[in-house]
């Protein structure tokens, strides 16, 4: 959409329109799009470290691994990274001999800010149940930056999320890509140039929070909703171009009245966007079945599915899933909490990585966003140990480059790249050992974590009560 052009025509700040004047009228919905990301509050900003890492083991997740190997940081971008010793260093000099890097880590799949800490009702806003197909909702509307779980998910390596509504609703709302920098509102975190997600659901979920009050009840009744919802939508365009063709007409002739566009709706806006690909659908889906059902949905109204999330079943369907580039976003080992999580098996990651697919780690805790790289070695040894081979760096990009990917952000992070954001991890072992932590934590080449050096302040009011230097 061209909100997505004016984001990246941005400063670094994140920095949008003035003022609702700066913006073309509502001539299409792109343009209305663009109003509703108009930002109040800056990016925050901070000063990036022009940076030199050398004797450390570089993993780029892009193929190579070099150990050692340098990096050159300047201006919050990667400059430069190769093998053995640079010809020449930029800026200061960090000696990471015995150390380790990689990509910041990506999380595809978050509820932290919308169902923060401490957990009350009264901060329970990840779910607007008041319907089945609620489109029109956005989780950055919910999101509380104040949550103290993102400060200690940057502490496990983490430097961008999906931050996505809840899965009681058969289409629950748009999902935000947030970059984790400290912000009071959720805009000042949004991912610059990030398309949206739509977050939609199948399956046991809607079927349990709607079934007591009528539809939907069962599996055929959730595929009845979306239908609907889609076949909405694709009325809706159609409006929108008949409005263009006469809008364009009336302006080549300049005359009669000037047509005016459609009324508006929220809720097919959000799915018009998705039809036309500007949205990308991330679904909430278990079974091989359902993943089946929702495609056979996405091929009737055109458009396409990015990932599927939890997909505990995608092995059964891993070559299905990989000829049509759907993304799997699931667990290491989670499964029998639910009927439909019954199938789940250990070797799933590894089977979609051995089909040609694109697997993904995700969490969907606010405790596993802390140790995403635990759980991308788990995945590996399981794949392993069933004879698959699998190499470190694939493995790595099952929590960097694959969800930048899904979250159609890999043009700027998720590998260590000359050009892209320097987002990236220095760990004190090898990232899939249990042993090892996360010593510093770079975001857009800011120093956001140092394991040995405490910020002054927690990023959370929340937390100040044990901090006892911030009180004295």
């Amino acid at each position: 959409m061209l909100a997505i052009s004016l984001l990246l025509a941005c400063p670094k700040t994140g920095e949008g329109p003035e003022s609702l004047s700066e913006l073309a009228p509502p001539e299409s919905l792109d343009v209305l799009d663009a109003r509703g990301k108009i930002e109040v509050e800056a990016r925050p900003s901070a000063e990036a470290q022009t940076l030199t890492l050398v004797g450390g083991t570089v993993m780029t997740a892009a193929g190579q691994v070099y150990e050692p190997g340098w990096l050159i940081l300047e201006d919050g971008r990667i400059l430069a990274v190769g093998p053995g010793e640079p010809e020449q260093t930029v800026g200061a000099v960090l000696d990471v001999s015995g150390r380790f890097v990689t990509p910041g880590l990506i999380d595809t799949h978050s509820h932290m800010g919308v169902y923060p800490a401490p957990e009350a009702s009264a901060h329970s806003d990840g779910n607007e149940a008041s319907s089945p197909v609620t489109a029109g909702v956005w989780a950055e509307h919910s999101f509380w930056p104040q949550d103290p779980k993102l400060e200690t998910a940057v502490a496990g390596g983490v430097t961008t999320i999906q931050v996505l509504p809840g899965s009681a609703n058969l289409i629950g709302g748009r999902g935000v890509t947030l970059h984790m920098v400290p912000a009071v509102g959720a805009r000042a975190m949004r991912f610059p140039g990030a398309p949206d997600g739509l977050k939609m659901a199948c399956g046991e979920n809607p079927k349990r929070v709607y079934g007591q009050g009528g539809a939907p009840s069962t599996r055929m009744g959730n595929l009845r909703g979306q239908r609907e919802a889609f076949a909405q939508a694709q009325a809706f365009l159609e409006d929108w171009k008949d409005y263009e063709d006469e809008h364009a007409d009336w302006a080549e002739a300049q005359d009669g009245d000037e047509p005016q566009p459609p009324a508006r709706d929220l809720k097919l806006e959000t799915l018009a966007g998705a039809i036309q690909g500007e949205i990308l659908v991330h679904v909430h889906c278990y079974r091989a079945d359902d993943m089946l059902s929702i495609l056979q949905l996405s091929e009737e109204f055109g458009f396409e599915v990015r990932s599927f999330h939890h997909a505990l079943e995608a092995y059964k369907i891993a070559d299905v899933l990989a000829e049509r580039g759907v993304a799997v976003s699931t667990w290491a080992d989670w499964w029998g909490f639910k009927m439909e999580a019954y199938d789940g098996i250990p070797y799933n990651l590894a089977m979609t990585q051995a089909a040609g697919g694109r697997a993904i780690v995700h969490s969907d805790s606010s405790v596993d966003v802390q140790r995403l790289n635990q759980e991308a070695a788990k995945g590996l040894r399981y794949g392993r140990e069933s004879g698959l081979e699998i190499t470190d760096d694939q493995a790595l990009r099952w929590i960097t480059w694959n969800p930048a990917w899904a979250l159609g952000v890999e043009a700027e992070v998720g590998s260590l790249e000359p050009g892209k954001r320097a987002d990236l991890v220095i760990w004190d072992g090898h990232p899939f050992s249990v042993y090892s932590h996360a010593d510093q934590v770079f975001v857009d080449g800011v120093l956001r974590y140092d394991r040995q050096r405490p910020p002054k302040g927690p990023w959370s009011d929340f937390e100040l009560g044990q901090d006892l230097e911030v009180l004295r």
